[in-house]
């Protein structure tokens, strides 16, 4: 039988287990404040002030774009933006008709903003700087003025498809300007004002501004006189042969950078028109064309380099018309038994087309792809096309001649231009950019390696040598390119004339062609790589005829500001055209 004290004891029992647990909890809730409050403390406050924080972005002023000579092409100017924190405002009417005297506007939409119920409403952006100071001068409680930015580019049209632009919220949208937008951007800088427990604004008299950070600059390989001498000569080109646009790229060929990229029909990114987007695109690296004649240098290349032509060997030429592959293949004159140079020279399409069934289709086909052909060059801008070539598999009976004499394919300016650049060189297929050295605010050079691509052989220097030869005979008397001659300067080039298809028939169009030039000089020791390319002349539209004088002026006034000597001295790059 159970002793009276065996119920006490077991109640004591009870009442201790039930103290002990109490005893843990508030220990270890004890615990859990102390962690709180000393340990998490610091991020919790932190945590809970960004609750009670909200803030307004502030776009970062860009970078500014420099030409290699340090004249500005595209920079930031900071303008006053007028906005108002309603809830400060105690008479918005009367506000409003202050502030619509002041602005020139009717004061209704004012004072309907005004009394919006938000902390921040945008009332004028990016006001003129006079009517800013007027504003101010009222002293209303609530209005406020706060510095934003405007892209501005001082050349106005001149390099505009280049330069590209940037949108209302100064982000890059074409050109080098959305190409290196990260590099431009900057981070952005915040207005942050604070709310109460409740959610409810709250309104000190100064919102915190948080200033942003402003992005890097670029330096460009463009030359801004060449950039206004090649537009200059394409403008007058155009009117002169009535054509519907064109293209003249200056490429420094020892490393592919661009001295000019100039587009035709104009763009000014100071005035961008969203209903003629077709304006912003830069037809250098968008637009397909048939290359014609000045594609010839890739078969001569190709069989030089093989030994399956030399310069001095004869070739009949048919006396004009060859009959191949089902149909017959012409030249521009009656041409008899006349040497590969002569070939060359007088731009025989039977001549180039015999040398090319030499070489045969699989070696021609790896030479085209060699010069960069049917692939994007890599080039620092966007947009860039990779062109259009058959693979050789797909080859027809006559694709072999045809390709020979720059049909059934279609190239990019850029690309046409870098493929003669390797020829320049000594046979080095470089990679073209605009772009040739990142800085800081300050104008220092930061340690960003710009990508130069690796380089491809295309062709042995000695190769590259004598079709340089071939190519000077171009622009000797008697040659197709003899409208290019420099007094005093040697010249190498090609001409070329292309029908362009109608899209209509699929067929080429007799009264449609694209006239072009492309060659370098001083020809031996080249400092500049200078294609023209003329779209649609009125007339025959020979290249010889419109695009040839046109290399002619761009090139004398080019070297002439250059202060390029006739003659490098062997083994030296021209230094005035090395990049920054």
């Amino acid at each position: 039988m159970p002793r009276p004290d065996d119920g006490e004891q077991r109640g004591r029992g009870r009442a201790l287990a039930v103290l002990g647990v109490l005893l843990v909890a508030y220990a270890a809730l004890g615990a859990r404040i102390v962690y709180l409050q000393v340990v998490q403390g610091p991020a919790l406050a932190q945590r809970a002030e960004r609750q009670h924080e909200q803030s307004i972005a502030v776009e970062a002023e860009r970078g500014t774009m420099y030409d290699r000579r340090g004249h500005v092409l595209a920079t930031d100017l900071t303008v006053p933006s007028l906005y108002a924190v309603p809830p400060m405002i105690d008479n918005p009417q009367s506000v409003a008709r202050e502030l619509a005297a002041v602005l020139g506007i009717d004061s209704a939409p004012l004072a309907k903003r005004l009394t919006e119920p938000r902390a921040f409403v945008w009332l004028s952006r990016r006001i003129d700087p006079a009517v800013a100071k007027a504003v101010e001068d009222l002293g209303a409680d609530g209005v406020r003025l706060l510095p934003e930015r405007r892209r501005v580019y001082p050349k106005k049209a001149l390099l505009g498809q280049v330069l590209g632009f940037a949108g209302a919220d100064h982000v890059g949208l074409e050109g080098i300007e959305r190409a290196y937008d990260r590099v431009l951007r900057g981070e952005k800088g915040w207005l942050i004002y604070e709310r109460d427990g409740m959610g409810r604004r709250l309104f000190p008299k100064d919102l915190r501004y948080v200033a942003p950070s402003r992005g890097r600059d670029l330096v460009l390989t463009i030359d801004e006189v060449v950039q206004y001498i090649s537009e200059r000569e394409l403008d007058a080109a155009l009117a002169e042969s009535g054509a519907d646009g064109g293209t003249i790229l200056v490429m420094n060929p020892a490393d592919g950078g661009l001295l000019a990229m100039a587009v035709r029909p104009a763009f000014n990114p100071n005035d961008v028109d969203p209903r003629h987007p077709g304006l912003w695109r830069n037809r250098a690296v968008t637009d397909l064309f048939e290359p014609g004649s000045t594609f010839k240098v890739v078969a001569a290349a190709a069989a030089l380099e093989a030994g399956v032509v030399r310069p001095g060997d004869l070739i009949d030429c048919e006396r004009g018309r060859w009959a191949i592959a089902g149909g017959a293949l012409h030249d521009h004159e009656p041409l008899g038994r006349i040497s590969f140079s002569e070939v060359i020279a007088k731009s025989s399409n039977i001549g180039i087309a015999k040398v090319a069934e030499r070489l045969g289709p699989e070696r021609l086909a790896r030479a085209i792809a060699a010069f960069g052909f049917g692939r994007k060059t890599g080039i620092d801008l966007g947009g860039e096309v990779s062109g259009r070539l058959k693979p050789a598999a797909r080859w027809s009976g006559r694709s072999l001649v045809t390709m020979a004499i720059g049909q059934e394919v279609a190239v990019t300016s850029i690309q046409l231009v870098t493929a003669y650049a390797a020829i320049a060189n000594g046979g080095r297929l470089v990679k073209p950019h605009v772009v040739a050295e990142v800085r800081d605010g300050q104008g220092t050079p930061l340690p960003i390696r710009l990508d130069d691509g690796a380089e491809t052989r295309v062709m042995s220097e000695r190769t590259a040598e004598v079709l340089t030869g071939l190519l000077e005979g171009v622009v000797s008397p008697g040659g197709t390119g003899a409208f290019a001659a420099l007094d005093g300067v040697s010249v190498a080039g090609k001409t070329g004339t292309a029908q362009q298809i109608d899209p209509a028939t699929g067929r080429y169009a007799a009264d449609r062609v694209v006239s072009s030039f492309v060659g370098f000089a001083p020809s031996r020791r080249p400092a500049v790589v200078i294609l023209v390319v003329i779209d649609n002349p009125d007339g025959r539209g020979w290249g010889s005829a419109v695009a040839a004088p046109v290399f002619r002026r761009v090139a004398e006034a080019t070297l002439r500001h250059l202060e390029a000597p006739d003659e490098v001295p062997p083994g030296a790059a021209p230094t005035l055209l090395a990049r920054r």
